[in-house]
């Protein structure tokens, strides 16, 4: 029944941990109806066999996102963070107990820690946390964290199918799977249509699973090396890189005591910020052991970190009909001003250049807009210039161009 489903699986993002570097804030949607009905359903098919595994070492939750379209890493997440919950919990308490004086700890009363097998329900339980800004703060172990995908992944099963299908011990069994998915494919398949074959013979033999987070297991400990490389490269630049930004826009300029409205205050602090990355060292900050960001989230990530303190309300990927913005920087209902925050090497650059923003302004009644593209070398440059050539927009002062490129910099540490 629905309200027994929502009871048991259907859980909130436990917003404590802080797990993750985001835009905007820690306040998720959470695991909703639709992954606690995935849950059930598959407790009964891709989990007939729970906590008695013939194939793999042990249970993997993962299995659930190999299959269900929709439920991917952000809800994996969730989902294991509410189930290790009571752990975090024991484990913050006895850090604050030991580490935190009295006025920097509160007793908490948090929901839906442990389930009670007996009654069939939740219990909350009360613990003594860490309070920062009134909200309790929940400790996690470095070694439980990784970054982006997860190691047992959907795309990552979908490009070994075949070698894992091959690899299936059971003569018989690789013989019913190579037959069915041949069956499934044109005599001239597409990409398209080897994903469409391939997901239907995971439906048709889900045992294939097993083997795949067999295979997966068998690695193990290139798993635990790569998140380790992941979680330092992520304190490197967003703790590290992002710190030395933050320092040194309040030592060079008055960027963070800058006001007014909306198109004159963002427009100065891009500015502000191509002059700390173009000439006062701040292009280290996008660098990671000399290799430049490559992902336009992290570049927003920190972006938002220059809107610190302001009173201007700035929204993360506003969504006003058509389509996400990358910032919509407003002060009331008449004073709103759109930021799009590109990589130079965006393959879809010049169609976002031709279209996205004027489509993003008549939706939200923004008269300001501006377009800020980074690039880190000669050839990302002259692609740019190429393309606002041929869009006849080289002169649009609504552009602006940060260069990050290192070899043109003067030496010198980011102080």
């Amino acid at each position: 029944p629905k309200p027994i489903i929502k009871a048991w699986f259907e859980f909130r993002e436990v917003k404590g941990t802080w797990l993750g570097f985001c835009a905007e804030g820690n306040r998720g949607r959470g695991l909703g109806f639709k992954f606690a009905s995935a849950l059930q359903k598959n407790f009964h098919h891709l989990f007939s066999n729970f906590g008695d595994e013939r194939v793999t070492n042990g249970s993997h939750l993962e299995k659930l996102c190999l299959l269900e379209d929709g439920i991917g890493r952000d809800m994996i997440s969730d989902f294991t963070t509410n189930l290790v919950k009571e752990y975090l919990l024991n484990y913050t308490e006895q850090f604050a107990l030991k580490n935190l004086e009295r006025s920097l700890r509160s007793k908490v009363n948090i929901n839906r820690v442990k389930f009670n097998y007996e009654t069939e329900t939740w219990e909350n339980r009360k613990f003594e946390l860490p309070i920062y800004s009134d909200e309790y703060v929940i400790l996690t172990p470095m070694d439980l964290l990784t970054k982006d995908d997860t190691w047992i992944s959907k795309m990552d099963l979908r490009r070994q199918f075949f070698e894992i299908a091959d690899a299936v011990p059971n003569d018989q069994l690789r013989a019913q799977i190579n037959n069915y998915i041949i069956s499934k494919l044109p005599v001239e398949p597409t990409k398209k249509d080897v994903k469409w074959a391939t997901l239907q013979t995971l439906a048709k033999f889900p045992e294939l699973l097993d083997h795949y987070i067999k295979y997966k297991e068998d690695r193990g400990r290139t798993a635990t090396s790569i998140s380790q490389r992941k979680v330092l490269e992520s304190k490197e630049v967003y703790i590290k890189q992002s710190g030395r930004l933050i320092q040194l826009l309040k030592n060079n300029t008055d960027f963070y005591e800058l006001a007014g409205i909306t198109p004159s205050e963002t427009h100065k602090r891009i500015l502000f910020l191509k002059d700390i990355i173009e000439n006062k060292g701040g292009h280290k900050i996008f660098y990671n052991n000399g290799v430049p960001l490559r992902r336009e989230s992290d570049l927003q990530i920190l972006y938002r970190l220059t809107w610190y303190n302001s009173v201007s309300e700035v929204s993360r990927e506003v969504n006003d009909g058509r389509g996400p913005v990358d910032f919509k920087i407003s002060k009331g209902s008449k004073d709103k001003t759109l930021v799009e925050m590109k990589l130079a090497s965006n393959s879809k650059l010049k169609k976002n250049l031709q279209n996205q923003i004027e489509i993003y302004k008549r939706a939200s009644d923004a008269e300001t807009s501006y377009k800020v593209i980074i690039y880190f070398s000669n050839r990302e440059l002259e692609r740019v210039n190429k393309i606002l050539n041929e869009l006849n927009l080289s002169m649009d002062k609504s552009i602006i161009l940060i260069d990050a490129r290192s070899d043109n910099k003067p030496s010198g540490s980011v102080a």
